[in-house]
């Protein structure tokens, strides 16, 4: 009983230490780009939930195989068989049990997260967007202007109404974490708050044709009196032609 006291004890110890190394080395190798919205933050803690647990199975799988493999190794000389046991009803239940409740967790914190990302606000600034092969169109309500440049206000929420002009697209910009298809014949919608000043480049993420890796714009989050200047000239310069 002591030794096997001593056994877990081992095991323990050497799943916590590898659990920290796996997950420096996930969290390392997936760098995500820095975070640009305030609707990144619920997404990167349940990314950051996953991986933890992600490193914490890995590393107890890997250290009780390698651990068993190595210290209870058949010895030079040693004809024994090895003693016989049929199943544990304990560790049975348990690893049924932890998963689901595992499971369980992640989809009621999945589900909090994503209500708060699309949560409705009362002064949400509307952005229209059209996607098509290969390329993207941009335009505020009851405007003419049509830009092919994504300019948005920081600090302001924004609620992109999209459609599709032919095939399926989807709107994403790393930095904003969150994204949603483009639907022909229909409008889809997506909310998100610009946090940091800065040009990014939005993606269409949803393979489309030929020049689907073409299929990118700039966006630029600016002070609100930029942004209101930038659509005030392109209102301008539409109404010239």
């Amino acid at each position: 009983m002591q030794n096997n006291s001593r056994h877990f004890a081992a095991i323990g110890v050497l799943v916590v230490i590898f659990t920290f190394l796996v997950f420096w080395v996930l969290d390392a190798v997936l760098q995500f780009p820095a975070a640009a919205s305030i609707q990144a933050g619920p997404i990167d803690a349940l990314i950051q939930g996953h991986l933890w647990v992600i490193a914490f199975l890995f590393s107890l799988v890997i250290v009780i195989m390698v651990y068993a493999l190595f210290l209870f190794r058949r010895r030079e000389g040693d004809k024994e068989e090895g003693e016989y046991f049929h199943g544990n009803s304990t560790l049975e239940i348990l690893w049924t049990v932890l998963p689901m409740i595992a499971v369980i967790a992640f989809g009621y914190w999945a589900t909090v997260a994503l209500s708060e990302i699309t949560q409705r606000q009362d002064n949400e600034v509307i952005v229209n967007a059209e996607g098509f092969q290969w390329g993207w169109n941009f335009s505020l309500p009851n405007n003419d202007a049509v830009t092919q440049e994504l300019v948005l206000p920081v600090g302001m929420p924004i609620r992109m109404d999209m459609t599709s002009k032919d095939v399926l697209h989807n709107f994403w910009v790393p930095e904003f974490r969150v994204k949603q298809d483009i639907v022909p014949g229909r409008t889809t919608h997506l909310r998100f708050t610009p946090t940091t000043e800065g040009e990014y480049t939005l993606v269409c993420s949803e393979l489309c044709g030929l020049n689907h890796t073409g299929m990118i714009a700039k966006v630029r989050v600016v002070s609100q009196s930029e942004f209101a200047a930038f659509w005030n000239e392109a209102v301008q310069t539409a109404s010239s032609k």
